[in-house]
């Protein structure tokens, strides 16, 4: 795990980018997953795969994929395991650390609306981002298939919660409004 709390560093340098593109695959060992599944916060990762694809563009790059993975949870409902799919596309854009935060300009922002990350060290950390988006995908209420919450039968006391503050103003003749 690096100083950022990242357990995964997976750094290519922009000057060993092609001029016609770099196509990377990566998959995690189960240590990282394992440190992986602790930071999400999670059962356990039984996968955890992405492709990429990096294009130079000026001095920054440009990188499309996807992350791939199998996350272990527990039912909000039921309590029992559960095991869920994430598949999420990443289209992020780097610039270097000044240009990145140099006042995000309409001209900077991608076709989304987002400003370009930061560009640190010459280097885009394929590891980083895909825990990023692995754990931005993971479902924060997990569900069984079927499983629907059902409330308990609540039986009708005949009161409220303010009931004995109620008898107690009639009882003092306090009814001021």
């Amino acid at each position: 795990m690096d100083k950022t709390g990242n357990p995964w560093n997976v750094p290519v340098a922009v000057d060993e980018i092609p001029d016609t593109g770099l196509h990377v695959e990566i998959e995690a060992a189960p240590e990282i997953r394992a440190a992986v599944a602790a930071l999400g916060d999670v059962r356990d990762v039984a996968r955890l795969a992405a492709t990429f694809d990096l294009n130079r563009q000026g001095a920054g790059v440009h990188v499309t994929g996807r992350v791939n993975g199998r996350v272990g949870q527990t039912c909000v409902v039921t309590l029992d395991p559960v095991e869920n799919d994430i598949d999420e596309a990443i289209d992020v854009r780097f610039v270097p650390g000044a240009e990145a935060g140099a006042g995000h300009s309409v001209h900077a922002l991608d076709e989304d609306g987002e400003p370009p990350e930061p560009l640190i060290g010459g280097a885009v950390d394929l590891g980083a981002l895909v825990t990023e988006f692995l754990l931005l995908g993971i479902d924060p209420y997990p569900r069984k298939p079927g499983a629907e919450f059902t409330p308990p039968a609540v039986e009708d006391a005949g009161e409220y919660p303010f009931a004995a503050l109620e008898a107690l103003k009639k009882q003092s003749g306090g009814d001021t409004q």
